[in-house]
């Protein structure tokens, strides 16, 4: 009977202080809060902020729009927001719970999730979407989910996937796609490869009425109605590669990613730099050869007017090369010429009479 008796002492004075303290949630000492079908609206403000669990299943929850859900709860490793009807999740309504491992978002009524809903959640290691009416498999949701392990999507209202798509949840080992409405035509063959490629089973076609209850991986491309050469092949390689560019530049941290563009901004000042002094050295040589036409010199005197004709050449060579210089050096040569004419003329008769004196003493 004690022990019965200390176990309702218990109930009762956790009963009390959960009234005492103002929400209906039940605690426990592993610090999980129980606050299942308690028709909430919002999440009890007064609980423990350091909590590591929290049920909020089987509420009536009204989601924050412009904020961010359960901010007084970063510790928060378990999140049970199942059979909330018509759950409307904003962009970035957990981005607060980075210690986030669990998140259970079942039976919410969720027909789309916006690509940043989830951003934040780089621990996330469970993602549980089964039973909810997505009818179109948006991926890029998965983005911020660097740790995602188990992606369940069972019993949604999907009837397709496309490629992209398909590679996105390549990173995620555990995926659950069964209870879908898939239609099982040529444009399922690459949910087809991907399927015989994860070894997933039990994903059946839906429809054409011919193929319903069957298994997607066991079909080939004649089943699914559609002659396939190598196209599907073709578009997923090229899928692989553009999804590995985007995951690795994501994924690639601030100070490892984008490294270059320091190489670039270095050829650029490099390049500037070769044809700054390219073109101080062709000005250089322009300036100099301007310096070098513009540099004349005066004449030398001529000392006598027998100079030689090597002097006078040489004084024309390092004189200018103007038209008025080349003529006066033209008069002064037909000047010299002259003179010597004349002194030759001249010397011969100053000479005759000696002659014709030695002549008449010969005789």
């Amino acid at each position: 009977m004690a022990p019965v008796c200390l176990l309702c002492c218990v109930c009762s004075l956790l009963c009390v202080w959960s009234v005492a303290t103002g929400h209906p949630c039940s605690l426990d000492h592993q610090g999980r809060a129980d606050c299942s079908g308690k028709s909430l609206q919002h999440a009890p403000s007064s609980l423990p902020r350091n909590i590591t669990s929290l049920d909020l299943s089987f509420n009536s929850l009204v989601m924050p729009h412009h904020r961010t859900l359960l901010k007084h709860f970063p510790s928060l490793h378990s999140l049970n927001l199942s059979s909330n009807a018509k759950l409307t999740l904003s962009p970035a309504v957990f981005s607060n719970l980075g210690a986030l491992r669990l998140l259970d978002l079942s039976s919410c009524g969720i027909a789309y999730i916006h690509m940043d809903t989830f951003k934040g959640l780089e621990n996330l290691h469970t993602l549980l979407l089964r039973n909810n009416s997505l009818q179109k498999l948006d991926v890029p949701f998965l983005l911020p989910l660097k740790a995602l392990f188990h992606l369940d999507l069972q019993h949604n209202a999907l009837v397709s996937v496309d490629t992209w798509s398909l590679q996105l949840m390549e990173t995620v080992p555990r995926v659950h796609l069964e209870g879908n409405p898939w239609v099982c035509d040529c444009s399922a063959h690459p949910l087809q490869q991907w399927l015989q490629h994860k070894r997933a089973v039990q994903v059946t076609c839906v429809s054409p009425p011919a193929l319903r209850g069957q298994e997607i991986a066991a079909l080939d491309s004649q089943d699914l109605g559609c002659h396939i050469n190598q196209r599907f092949a073709r578009e997923l390689n090229a899928t692989q590669q553009i999804t590995a560019t985007e995951n690795n530049t994501t994924a690639l941290p601030a100070g490892k990613g984008g490294r270059s563009w320091p190489y670039l901004v270095g050829f650029l000042v490099t390049a500037i730099g070769i044809s700054i002094v390219i073109a101080l050295v062709a000005k250089c040589k322009l300036v100099h050869k301007n310096f070098a036409s513009y540099h004349h010199r005066p004449l030398p005197e001529i000392s006598s007017i027998g100079g030689s004709p090597m002097e006078d050449s040489s004084s024309w060579d390092r004189g200018s090369c103007g038209s008025h210089s080349i003529t006066d050096a033209a008069d002064l040569q037909a000047e010299d010429d002259d003179g010597f004419i004349e002194d030759n003329y001249i010397q011969p008769s100053e000479q005759l009479p000696t002659k014709e004196r030695e002549l008449h003493r010969s005789i």
